[in-house]
């Protein structure tokens, strides 16, 4: 018998008696039982936890001669649990019917083994497979569904990476599902036959998916007709209208290989950690003197491309939620227009605009820092429900200030409950179509200046986009997080100080 608790397989090794997994699985009504646990140190607090974590009713006493202050800090949530401090003896097996021994004491444990099987009780003694009767598994969970995982103690590795794979695999929209198959089961009426037909033809969408639309079937040719008129328009445009742009192309200014090698380096980056090629590229732009407009307009030039392939990706990996994405986008383009007009009209006002965009920007390096140093903000409850308001938020912001579209979107679908691949995917996607109307404002708006900052980023980002996920795997997520969010704070800081000091 298996008891499925939410912690790891601990089942380290099995007798050589046994022969393939002769574990049967079984669901246990804890709150309907009478449990005993036996030892309230770090293991105890470990078996108290996974026992908590599913069956938050669970009627337990606990027995033990030191309790730990996170085990009195645990139980003042639940009042079903008792604690008696004392040692054990064969009377606190009375009225029991279950037991979990938690000591770090090996002799004790095979005593209580042995008058748990003399009283018929089971018994899960922790690291000791020996002497257990049933195992504690991997537990996935998604509302009223829960799957449990063992591997026979072969390797409780394994049933933690398999539960990390269903973790994020399993969309926490199926829970929503369930309950609505609950509901309609409830309605159902006729026999046994006529109720499975019933709720197999509404569940018939789970494996045979709906008939795609004509944006889905065709997003990748509308990606890249979109990358080329927009490239296409531009180059153009600056070859018939912009002198100065056909002198560059012949004597070629060399800040643009300062911003072909900051656009390969902020794309290495960007493909580390999967993101900040926003607020580094900006941050740098802005350090180098470029107007906060022009700035803007450079860094979106220059991801329309990155994200059109890598929202072709995500589509063919089926990451994409295509009922999110209709809710998001057309907010997301309005306030992302919106953003460039407006930051467009300040042009001239640049001296002024641009502190305030370093004041962002120094914002975002902290944010960079928390996620490197795996601070973790409260998670919400429920989904954000009002994720066209979202959208225009994220989409005003990023190109208003060059940057966070994933920061404020993707973040806030992701502490919501949205599931993080299909949030990954819908943002990146989206972003492609953000990045492509907001470029277009901009250079209506600007008319193609700092050309040497745009050609630079396209050329540099496109350049390190093959090699980013190589260098993904070769250097430490956690190393490149914590020195690009310094950097971006420094530099953002410089940006501030040097305003201020002018005033003065």
């Amino acid at each position: 018998m298996q008891v499925l608790p939410n912690q790891p397989d601990d089942a380290a090794y099995l007798s050589d008696e046994e022969k393939g997994n002769q574990l049967f699985p079984v669901f246990i009504k804890l709150n309907k039982l009478r449990t005993l646990l036996i030892g309230a140190g770090n293991i105890g607090l470990e078996k108290l936890t996974a026992i908590v974590n599913n069956s938050r009713h669970a009627r337990i006493t606990i027995v033990a001669e030191i309790i730990s202050p996170e085990v009195y800090t645990l139980i003042a949530d639940y009042p079903n649990i008792k604690v008696r401090q004392k040692s054990f003896d064969v009377a606190d097996l009375e009225n029991i019917d279950i037991v979990f021994a938690a000591t770090n004491n090996y002799i004790l444990n095979e005593e209580i083994r042995a008058v748990t099987h003399q009283k018929g009780l089971l018994i899960n003694v922790a690291d000791k497979p020996d002497l257990c009767d049933f195992y504690l598994g991997s537990i996935v969970q998604r509302g009223d569904l829960k799957i449990a995982i063992s591997t026979n103690g072969k390797s409780p590795t394994i049933a933690k990476r398999l539960k990390q794979i269903l973790n994020e695999g399993i969309p926490h929209e199926l829970d929503e599902t369930l309950q609505n198959m609950s509901a309609l089961r409830q309605t159902l009426n006729g026999d046994f036959s006529a109720k499975v037909r019933k709720l197999n033809k509404v569940t018939e969408s789970l494996i045979n998916p709906r008939p795609k639309t004509f944006a889905e079937r065709n997003i990748k040719w509308l990606i890249w007709i979109a990358s080329v008129l927009l490239i296409g328009t531009i180059g153009l445009s600056l070859w018939h209208k912009e002198p100065e742009f056909q002198a560059f192309l012949i004597n070629i200014d060399p800040l643009f290989y300062w911003f072909l090698g900051a656009g390969f380096v902020f794309a290495l980056i960007d493909g580390a950690i999967g993101m900040s090629y926003g607020v580094t590229t900006a941050s740098f732009s802005l350090a180098m003197g470029l107007p906060p407009a022009s700035a803007s307009m450079a860094i979106h030039i220059s991801e329309v491309m990155s994200n059109g392939i890598a929202g072709w990706m995500h589509y063919r990996m089926g990451n994409v939620n295509w009922k999110l994405f209709r809710i998001l986008i057309i907010p997301a383009i309005v306030g992302a227009v919106l953003g460039a007009f407006i930051l467009s009209s300040l042009e001239h006002y640049s001296s002024y605009v641009k502190p305030v965009v370093a004041i962002y920007t120094l914002f975002l390096g902290g944010v960079i820092l928390m996620k490197a140093f795996n601070v973790k903000r409260k998670r919400a409850d429920q989904k954000i429900k009002r994720i066209g308001f979202l959208g225009f938020v994220g989409g005003f912001i990023d190109a208003a200030f060059g940057g966070g579209w994933g920061s404020i979107v993707l973040s806030s679908l992701i502490a919501g409950g949205r599931h993080p691949l299909f949030s990954l995917g819908t943002v990146k996607i989206s972003r492609f179509f953000i990045a492509t109307l907001s470029s277009l404002t901009f250079f209506t708006m600007l008319g193609g200046k700092h050309w040497e900052a745009v050609l630079g980023l396209i050329v540099g980002s496109a350049i390190a986009s093959p090699i980013a996920a190589r260098v993904s795997n070769k250097i430490s997520a956690k190393t490149i997080m914590v020195a690009v969010g310094f950097i971006v704070m420094i530099v953002s800081l410089r940006s501030v100080v040097m305003f201020v000091l002018k005033l003065i």
